[in-house]
């Protein structure tokens, strides 16, 4: 049987997957949930969200005065997320490096995000680099103690702004180990980001989520019916610029 470019690509990307999830089910690499967290904490920017988090709820509980929005800023935030990681996926780790006259416009996160992409399996490329999370960390509190109208509510929105960035930072990195999925939720989550991986570089964009921004944005396909791209593992051609 012979096979065009395209599907010769997409042959080998659904054979990747598919080993993938054959190799988690017979592997004798015992990969569990403790030691994939020892490698885990070697790595800055879980401590440095994790620093953030602790400040933040001990400063919520020091300063009281709970009320109705510390509820309703948890339940925005969390409607909010997968489509902020969506947008956040696309438009600044997938980002095209262009020029502006004598400039070269490139990111740090988008540089790392590409090497990330043609090695998926280097542990360090997984992580925010700690470099780009600074800045990041700066904003947030800024956003806190400037966007809200009380203290109280941008520490909840800190607290909560923590929680999101541990879960996103473990569960990106998790499904990059060898660790086996054992649940429906969290196999659906590990094979979207294959896919987006190992298919096709322009869909499945959520990390943390099956199929919540990805089906509003139009971008959750059936897999079957997506012709593999070959610059999944090389985005934009290696670092094309236009």
């Amino acid at each position: 049987m012979s096979y065009s470019v395209g599907e010769a690509v997409g042959v080998r990307a659904r054979r990747r997957v598919d080993a993938d999830e054959k190799g988690l089910r017979t592997s004798r690499r015992n990969v569990t949930l403790r030691s994939a967290f020892g490698e885990f904490v070697r790595h800055p920017s879980p401590w440095m969200i994790a620093g953030l988090l602790v400040g933040a709820v001990v400063a919520r509980v020091w300063v009281g005065r709970w009320g109705p929005a510390d509820l309703l800023v948890p339940v925005v935030m969390l409607a909010v997320f997968p489509v902020a990681e969506w947008l956040i996926h696309v438009f600044i780790l997938h980002w095209r490096p262009r020029r502006l006259g004598p400039v070269t416009l490139d990111t740090l996160l988008a540089r790392k995000h590409r090497e990330h992409h043609n090695d998926p399996r280097d542990i360090p490329l997984i992580f925010i680099p700690w470099r780009a999370l600074i800045p990041v960390l700066v904003a947030a509190l800024v956003v806190a103690f400037l966007g809200f109208r009380s203290v109280e509510r941008g520490l909840t929105f800190l607290v909560v702004l923590g929680v999101l960035g541990i879960v996103y930072e473990w569960t990106h990195y998790l499904i990059h180990t060898d660790y086996r999925p054992r649940s429906r939720l969290y196999r659906a989550t590990w094979r979207n980001h294959r896919f987006h991986h190992y298919r096709n570089e322009h869909y499945w964009f959520t990390v943390t989520t099956s199929g919540t921004a990805d089906r509003l944005l139009r971008t959750y396909p059936d897999p079957a019916s997506v012709p593999a791209s070959p610059t999944a593992k090389n985005l934009h051609g290696r670092d094309t610029v236009r």
